[in-house]
């Protein structure tokens, strides 16, 4: 029903935390904004090919890779910003280690 925007004000109550999907709109980025009295709201943008550089050991490399930038908002009178930075760094670091081939 969310989809097709027909949720009910009662299904939408007493969360903790959302994750919302920019990307699936094309959009690269955004400001996601915190839905009282939840916690906190990650948005993960478009999944896109980009150049980076890479420190290798014989030097620094430009090389492209795919690309999607995350943004955590919080409310700061639970989460302080060290403790979000921890958290989005730490998604950020299983995403990028993510393999499809591991056993479960």
């Amino acid at each position: 029903r969310g989809r097709i925007g027909k949720l009910k004000p009662d299904e939408t109550q007493n969360g903790t935390f959302t994750l919302t999907n920019v990307g699936s709109v094309g959009s690269m980025m955004g400001t996601p904004i915190i839905n009282q009295p939840q916690v906190a709201i990650l948005a993960t943008g478009i999944i896109k090919k980009k150049p980076v550089v890479l420190e290798t050991p014989t030097g620094d490399v430009i090389a492209i890779r795919h690309m999607m930038f995350m943004s955590l908002s919080y409310d700061h009178r639970i989460v302080d910003g060290a403790l979000g930075g921890s958290f989005l760094k730490e998604v950020a670091n299983l995403l990028e280690a993510f393999d499809l081939n591991r056993e479960v």
